[in-house]
Parts: structure tokens; sequence; C-alpha cells
């Protein structure tokens, strides 16, 4: 008989239990946080292309590599502008916020049909009426901004509707700011800047039924010990006879809503600044528009929606954006 360990650490987190499919390919934010100054967008959507690597100039102070380049990988996202399509106030209730308005645009985009019926007039003048004569009631103003895949290269048409929180100043500022921006193209600039620290929400990579062994970490049984060598070696005991949720089981792996918090934006392009490889980023082509490019890996695979949102954990932003000397545009074909 070999050595029989005394302890040994479980395997794989249990901090997502259950781990099942998330409800639909777009993640829904749930969390805003509070913004400083004048009043703000507190988040964006793009597409997500694809990885890439840059040349930069180490700003973290703490760094060893303190001023010198180093190569750092990186993600690019395409954010064509999104549209405010409509305003959306908020009242506290016992049971929390309530809607209490809404304000449409008068001519929405056509290929809203795609997501909801909408009316054949739109008559804002009532909403904005009672919406001004009680501010004071007011507690959180919020804008839904639409997505424009067209412009873009992903293969829908149908766009996506984003509720994002504006904050900062008083209620009055906030709605007059989302006042002046109602029917209005908005660009990810406007929402954040080169440097920043956003938080990344989206539905990672779809993997299927997976086994314990994938799914968990388990270790792989020896030759001759059990029927099975890619399965745990016990369910557990035989009274009472029940499998405890912390047993590695098979089952769904990835396809789940995750926020990755800090992630640091290198750069804000437009299409002059040239960022896709050479015969395009695989499964998604070329970047037509506007992008923004973060340091470090997104949940997700290419095409797929991502939302950025303010950081909620403040982490504090260095006073110049990053320095990046070259941003990599090798062929990935073949790879």
């Amino acid at each position: 008989m070999g050595r029989r360990k005394k302890e040994a650490p479980r395997r794989g987190s249990l901090a997502y239990l259950p781990r099942g499919r998330a409800r639909g390919l777009v993640a829904r934010v749930r969390t805003w946080p509070e913004a400083q100054g004048n009043p703000v967008l507190l988040g964006f959507a793009g597409y997500k292309a694809g990885m890439t690597h840059a040349y930069m100039i180490e700003s973290n102070q703490r760094s060893p590599n303190y001023g010198k380049e180093v190569v750092c990988p990186a993600t690019v996202i395409e954010t064509p502008p999104m549209i405010v399509c409509a305003i959306r106030t908020y009242v506290n209730t016992p049971s929390g916020l309530q809607t209490f308005s809404e304000i449409w645009m008068s001519e929405p985009p056509a290929d809203l049909k795609r997501v909801l019926t909408l009316p054949e007039k739109f008559d804002s003048t009532k909403a904005f009426q009672k919406t001004e004569q009680n501010l004071d009631k007011i507690k959180e103003v919020r804008a839904i901004l639409c997505t424009q895949p067209r412009l873009a290269n992903v293969s829908q048409k149908r766009p996506e509707l984003m509720a994002v929180k504006i904050d900062g100043g008083t209620v009055q500022q906030r709605f007059e700011y989302a006042k002046n921006l109602l029917g209005k193209p908005v660009k990810v600039s406007d929402a954040f800047k080169e440097g920043q620290f956003v938080d990344v929400v989206s539905v990672s990579k779809g993997k299927g039924l997976a086994g314990p062994v994938k799914r968990w970490g388990v270790h792989i049984l020896a030759h001759k010990s059990r029927k099975a060598r890619r399965a745990v070696g016990t369910l557990g005991a035989w009274h009472p006879a029940h499998v405890m949720s912390t047993v590695p089981r098979s089952g769904q792996l990835g396809l789940a809503q995750r926020t990755e918090y800090n992630k640091q934006i290198l750069k804000i392009g437009s299409k002059e600044t040239p960022v896709t490889p050479q015969g395009g980023f695989i499964r998604y082509g070329v970047v037509r528009g506007g992008f923004i490019l973060l340091k470090g890996s997104v949940p997700g695979p290419a095409g797929r929606v991502i939302k950025l949102r303010h950081s909620v954990r403040e982490e504090e932003a260095p006073e110049a954006p990053p320095q990046i000397v070259h941003i990599s545009v090798e062929s990935q074909q073949g790879k």
C-alpha cells in the first residue's frame, strides 16, 4: 500500500457555487459606485475583439521595473458610440429604489424595434414636467444607453440596452446633464479617461459539460486503484446517504457572469490608431472604429458584450496616462 496522506486541502474554490449557466450572454451590472465632482456617466459597453501585447513604461513606483520598458498583455474592446435613448429616475421606497419616471427620445433608432415594441409617437412633455416638479424626491438618475452593433465588426443587428447611473454633483445637475445627452451619441471618452481603473462585467466563455478533473482540479487516481481514474475517490459516507454540495462533481463549466476589478485603461483610441493585427483578430476580424485597450485579460470569447464600470474598489490612478511605446500588430493567424 502506498503512502496515504493524513491531510489534503480540498480542490477548487467554492466561491461561485452553484456553478450554473448565466441567464443570458449579456451581463448585468448590479452595483454602481459614487462619483465626485461634475456629473458623469459611470458605465459603457463594447465588444471584445481579442488580445495583443503592448510595450510601455512601468509607472508603478513600487515595481522593481519602475521607469523601464516592460511588456504587458492587453485586451482590445471595440467601443462604437452608444445612443442615449431615455432618462430614468428613481425614488426611495421601503422596499428599495423604484422607477419614478421615464423620458424617451423623440426618434429612437430603428434597430431598437428588435428589442422592444415602440409607440408610434413619443410625447415627453408631461414626463419632463413631472420629473422637474419632483426633483426633491428623486434619489437616482440613470441614462438608458443603446449599443450600435452595426458599427462594430459583429454579426448581430439587435442592440443591447444598458441603464447607466449618472453620479456627481446634485440631483438637479445630474438631471440637466442627462437632459442634454438625451437622443445624442456618447463616446467611451465621455465616461472614462486613459490611466483610469475600471471594473469589467461580462459572461465567461462556455465550455459545456466537464468532469471533476477539469472542473475542480482533483487529482487523477492511480492506474489500478479504482474503476474510474478521472473521478473523485469517494462521494461521502454511507450514512447519512447524502452527497454534500462540497463534493466535486461533473457539470457546467464556464458561461457564468464574472466581475473583474481594477483593470487599467492603457489607451482610448480611434480608427486612425493601428491596433488590428495583420489578418485581423481571430474569430473577430478588423476593429472598425473606436476602441479601448485594457491591461490584462477580460472574461468571455471574441465578440461578447463587455460592460465597463467605474471602479467600486477605488485604486489611485497615476497622475499621467500610461506611456505606451508600441502596440503589437503582428499576425495572430496560425498561433
